[in-house]
């Protein structure tokens, strides 16, 4: 093991001396990816097997793993690896920790929900913490893909609907995961993902075309991948997606005008699963071959699990129809990457027996995540002040999530529910149960509902009929005996997630028929909300007078919800995507154009706006929406000027009151509106939130820096610029904010 954090890297020269020591076949099988099973048994595989035609020499000299995990594992690996290849080149591993490794913290949309960056790099740095000491080089997050559609499965993965917070979020992790130095113990390698524009596919359906016009990408789903690469992210994956009907991962004005030379990139671009083949069922490439000469040429440097690389670029090398210059240029940046994590002097790392023992799932780490989980609730409703419980107070807890273990995001592939406490015994932990009964009601799904999990053959409820009528009855007579129900239902963890698109997003029709029911023995019903994305909850507002949403909380979830519903926390989480009213307003986001006949609150008889005849055009719950155990009162926007020029700077400040009677934390929220400009502008934009903790009467002023990088957008002369006009400035605490002031910017 070292005993140092620090140790001397390969100078450029000594990594171009080994290149070019290095046979055709070396460089290229470091291109190529296989999964651990490959090399041993013990393995995690994600994603759909095909036929990937690998021989033993390419397995002999690939140059990463994915999929293989435990320091005893990795290092027996390592070692055979190494003692067999030519130049005795370590292998990089690599994995999917997307929210935790052992000890699992919320989904990053849960994430997201917290508005604050800095608990999330701390989350990441522990992901990391675990995932080193078990012997791993590189997490394949944070996923920053922008999201608005729910119909998506994935957006479970992202941390919203708005760039600036989702850039703010993924900086944050890149550090979280990645430190100062890659070669300290406990960092690994961060990859941004999915470049780009996966968070947008047509009607919400996964691995879907996309379509993008250059504004709508620059301005609102560039951003957050620029943030990942300003901040040294190690590496980036390419998307499964075509976008403006090229895939992704054979564009050379994506991969290298846009994410090499205009965001700088120099880091190790990888392939998402079997996506370089993919462009053949696309209908951009006609074989494998040409699809190893479209990735290659722009610039993507591992193939992950399709071996076309390794099966064709030697022979397309030596046919004179690739040059050798851009495999050379593709497997030095992976030796550059095994360089930075000191694996040429330190092959196994931070890969420790012991470590794995003392570091996963320690305490401190259990503590962060219940911290984590907690702050991620959203309070979206609490009528009559029902919450906070009393625990002298009979009170029924009902559902199938009472005694679920299953509290962790489908991507949440090494956490085990072993290691979860359900609700249930939690509460019987911290002495809030002894005026509490518990009923399942309901299975979490109907036996006529099938789901496929990664890790999980298929799933169906295990429940007879006559078994789910008797805990149907049962929850009942629980909840007609009890001054209040807390009914905690939701998706189940596989129902969101990769390959999940689903065009019918409210909660399980079981779990209905349970709401239905309970509610017509008791009007106090506390529901305790599980998803991976926002769903379609009127129902449940309708008969619901309190909505907690969790997401999907982790493995300390059940102990933060005892935290929020007994009051020992107040819930401070706000909503980082929309709820919509229903799934057809799906896109819906906060941070839209208006139009030439916007619709007028009040005027519904207006025919002639644009507006559905049937629905809202608002969501249930907006951007940036959720309550509090407290109240708090924001006074007017006051800015220290009327106008800036460039290079100035204006105050924006509003006193923020504690109205309530408890202490509480309250998330204030800046929101830009470019009145008039070259190019119409969103109606509102995210710029900068703060957050406050005040005592109950307290007050306090907060104020805000605009400066003139906060106004510029891409303008009708395609660059990136602000323009002399009016601005309005909002202050307030969710994004449906009428509180403002105006401000004029001066050009010269």
């Amino acid at each position: 093991m070292r005993k140092n954090k620090r140790r001397r890297e390969m100078t450029n020269e000594e990594l171009t001396a080994l290149l070019n020591d290095m046979s055709l076949e070396e460089k290229v099988n470091q291109m190529s990816q296989v999964v651990g099973g490959f090399f041993d048994d013990d393995t995690v595989i994600t994603g759909p097997m095909a036929e990937m035609g690998f021989t033993e020499e390419n397995i002999a000299l690939s140059g990463s793993v994915i999929g293989s995990m435990g320091a005893e594992t990795v290092k027996k690996i390592q070692k055979a690896y190494m003692e067999k290849h030519p130049h005795h080149i370590p292998l990089l591993f690599m994995l999917d920790i997307i929210n935790g490794y052992k000890t699992v913290f919320p989904i990053p949309l849960g994430q997201g929900a917290t508005f604050e960056p800095e608990l999330s790099e701390k989350c990441a740095a522990v992901a990391a913490k675990e995932a080193s000491v078990s012997g791993l080089h590189v997490t394949f997050a944070p996923m920053t893909d922008l999201v608005r559609d729910a119909r998506w499965g994935r957006v479970m993965e992202s941390t919203g609907e708005d760039p600036y917070l989702n850039s703010r979020f993924c900086e944050s992790m890149v550090h979280g995961f990645q430190g100062e130095d890659l070669s300290e113990e406990y960092r690994i390698g961060a990859c941004v993902k999915h470049f780009a524009g996966y968070g947008a596919p047509t009607a919400g359906r996964d691995y879907n075309t996309v379509e993008l016009s250059e504004h709508t990408f620059q301005e609102f789903y560039l951003p957050s991948y620029k943030a990942g690469i300003d901040a040294k992210a190690a590496l980036v994956m390419t998307s499964f997606n075509t976008l403006n009907g090229v895939p992704t991962t054979g564009s050379k004005k994506l991969m290298r005008d846009i994410l090499r030379d205009e965001l700088g990139f120099d880091g190790v671009l990888i392939s998402d699963w079997a996506a370089i083949e993919e462009m053949i069922y696309h209908g951009y490439c006609v074989d494998k071959e040409e699809a190893a000469i479209r990735a290659a040429k722009a610039g993507v440097d591992i193939d992950m699990m399709t071996g076309i690389y390794s099966n064709n670029l030697c022979r397309l090398v030596k046919e004179g129809k690739i040059s050798e210059d851009l495999v050379d240029e593709c497997c030095m940046r992976i030796l550059e990457l095994k360089n930075k994590l000191g694996l040429f002097e330190h092959p196994y790392k931070d890969a420790d027996e012991e470590k794995e023992k003392q570091v996963i799932l320690c305490e401190e780490h259990r503590r962060l995540a219940r911290e984590a989980a907690r702050k991620s609730f959203v309070l979206l409703k609490n009528e009559e002040n029902i919450l906070p419980l009393n625990k002298n107070e009979k009170t029924a807890y009902i559902g199938p999530y009472v005694n679920s273990r299953n509290l962790m995001g489908s991507w949440s592939i090494i956490g085990e529910a072993k290691d979860v406490k359900t609700i249930e015994e939690m509460l019987k932990q911290e002495d809030l149960a002894e005026h509490a009964v518990f009923a399942q009601g309901s299975p979490m799904l109907g036996a006529d509902v099938v789901l496929e999990g990664f890790t999980e053959g298929a799933q169906t409820s295990s429940s007879t009929p006559e078994e789910e009528v008797q805990m149907l009855e049962e929850a009942v007579k629980a909840a007609a005996g009890a001054k209040k129900v807390v009914l905690c239902i939701g998706e189940d963890r596989l129902q969101s997630g990769e390959a999940t698109s689903n065009a019918n997003i409210q909660i399980p029709e079981i779990q209905q028929k349970l709401l239905d029911r309970v509610a017509e023995v008791n009007e106090n019903i506390i529901v305790v909300l599980f998803s991976g994305r926002p769903l379609d909850i009127r129902a449940i507002k309708a008969k619901a007078k309190a909505i907690l949403e969790v997401w999907m909380p982790g493995t300390e979830g059940a102990g933060a919800i005892a935290d929020v519903l007994y009051g020992a926390y107040n819930p401070t989480g706000k909503l980082p995507m929309s709820f919509p009213y229903c799934v057809g307003q799906v896109p819906v986001h906060y941070n839209e154009y208006a139009t030439g006949r916007p619709h007028v609150e009040g005027k519904d008889k207006d025919r002639f706006r644009s507006k559905y005849l049937d629905i809202p055009n608002k969501p249930l719950y907006p951007f940036g929406y959720g309550l509090s155990y407290t109240t708090f009162a924001v006074s007017e926007v006051s800015l220290d000027k009327n106008s800036m020029k460039d290079g100035e700077s204006i105050q924006a400040a509003v006193t923020v009151k504690n109205t309530g009677t408890c202490a509480g934390t309250e998330t204030v929220q800046l929101y830009l509106h470019d009145v008039a400009a070259s190019v119409v502008r969103p109606v509102k934009e995210l710029k900068d939130f703060r957050k406050v903790t005040l005592q109950p009467g307290e007050e306090t002023s907060v104020e805000f820096t605009i400066t003139e990088p906060q106004l510029r957008f891409l303008s009708e002369n395609h660059i990136f610029e602000s323009e002399a006009g009016v601005f309005e400035v909002f202050i307030g605490t969710d994004s449906t904010t009428a509180n403002k002031a105006k401000f004029t910017l001066e050009k010269q």
